[in-house]
């Protein structure tokens, strides 16, 4: 009984920020957290709580607890040095050596299948894992991205059926939806304000004061686990959405003949305007998010227009690429069939090694569609990852000149490269980021 004890002293406690150091001390001892999924939410979150509590890190991929056990992430999130110092946690893929924790964080991929529906295969898959050696007063705390309901609706159930226990008698369950941002060093999961729930208030309670220990942005306690799930769904679905406007102008824009980043800097100037940008929308939240939204909305009768249309807008930017590139090709005199094509990166964002959901893919599809022979180049993606997801080898670095080069990913590496190296002044530069000298490219999104 000693989740009870102790959450039942944190309600009663009246001055709460007097108490909150108190509180988290008593949080601290006996308690043994499993995380479930190692990936780029996952592992920052097990390193954070490891330097407070015992933690466990769990992932079905053999290879990947080798690597952490040796002191190697491939998401270059986590650096050796840091998983040195983090000698609070153990890695396993064996799930007998979780089953002694009392509070399990799950936080597992949650994509959408080939017909843009929630894919929770890996979301239930673990949950069946975590009930079948679940026990009593243990804690379930959900990280994956889902829609408002899931936890309940989906997940619970499950619990209930492998480990023969009662929701909120037996065992309890909190969400709290990550907040990471892959690729930001000046981000760490711990300057990310959190938002928690649980459910029960003294549940949802003691699940806020466990993330405020490791989370030095402070937390949100959000007033049910509904709430919380919703609102991770929307963060990602409102930036969709405002990036499909910008993208929607940049395809006006081009057939106005002008230019879209000068009419934003342009109207940045006033105080209250959203400055997005325009560009390829891809990753594993932003271009996911919005169909978990969408498919719940369907399910009660409500059919979405702004979502949807958001979304349509976006998957096509990757062939508008394509055409655009194409189209300045033949301006220039380029025979299409042929021709030599680069591609600058094949991550869905600068400086990340994340390839999931890229949309650059569609780049590279597009002008293969057209006779192009393309070449990818990312010094920052795995290649074993990109030949396995997408089927394309990439080359190790370029060495010669191409008919058209396509800056899709704003890394580093790129930026600081010299360009005479692959172009000429026939060359067709389309910057996708609008990183580049405006003078040295031949088109911008």
């Amino acid at each position: 009984m000693y989740f009870l004890t102790i959450l039942k002293k944190l309600i009663m406690n009246t001055n709460r920020e007097t108490a909150t150091e108190k509180n988290i001390e008593k949080i601290s001892q006996n308690i043994t957290i499993a995380v479930l999924g190692l990936g780029y939410v996952g592992l920052p979150l097990a390193i954070a709580f490891s330097s407070k509590y015992k933690t466990i890190g769990y992932d079905i991929n053999n290879l990947r607890i080798k690597q952490l056990s040796e002191g190697y992430d491939y998401t270059q999130e986590i650096s050796t040095e840091q998983l040195h110092q983090a000698s609070s946690i153990t890695y396993t893929n064996d799930v007998n050596d979780i089953k002694y924790a009392n509070v399990y964080i799950i936080a597992v991929p949650t994509p959408v299948d080939h017909s843009k529906r929630p894919d929770l295969q890996h979301l239930l898959i673990s949950t069946s894992e975590v009930g079948k050696i679940l026990k009593k007063n243990d804690i379930i705390i959900y990280e994956s991205t889902v829609y408002p309901g899931c936890t309940e609706e989906d997940c619970i159930p499950v619990l209930e059926k492998e480990s023969r226990l009662s929701y909120n008698q037996d065992f309890f369950c909190g969400y709290s939806p990550e907040r990471i941002n892959p690729g930001d060093p000046s981000r760490p999961i711990t300057s990310i304000k959190k938002v928690t729930s649980g459910s029960t208030p003294e549940i949802a309670e003691y699940i806020d004061q466990l993330y405020q220990s490791i989370i030095s942005a402070g937390t949100f306690k959000a007033s049910s686990i509904r709430v919380a799930e919703a609102s991770k769904a929307i963060e990602n679905a409102q930036r969709d959405v405002n990036i499909s406007f910008m993208n929607e102008l940049a395809l006006l824009f081009d057939k106005l003949d002008i230019d879209t980043h000068e009419v934003l800097e342009a109207a940045s100037t006033k105080w209250n305007f959203l400055n997005f940008k325009p560009g390829l929308v891809g990753g594993h939240c932003i271009g996911v998010d919005p169909y978990y939204l969408l498919h719940k909305a369907e399910s009660v009768g409500y059919h979405p227009q702004v979502l949807l249309s958001g979304r349509r807008i976006n998957d096509q930017m990757g062939i508008y690429v394509a055409n655009k590139v194409v189209k300045l090709m033949i301006r220039k005199g380029h025979k299409i069939e042929g021709s030599r094509a680069l591609i600058l990166g094949i991550t869905y964002k600068e400086n990340c090694s994340d390839i999931r959901n890229s949309k650059v893919i569609d780049v590279v599809q597009e002008l293969e569609e057209f006779g192009l022979q393309v070449d990818v180049w990312d010094p920052v993606a795995s290649t074993e990852k990109v030949r396995a997801e997408f089927g394309i080898e990439m080359i190790s670095e370029p060495t010669q000149h191409y008919d058209a080069i396509v800056l899709a990913v704003a890394h580093q590496a790129f930026l600081l490269m010299n360009w005479d190296v692959i172009s000429n002044t026939t060359t067709i530069i389309y910057d996708v980021k609008s990183v580049l000298d405006k003078n040295m490219v031949s088109g911008r999104l």
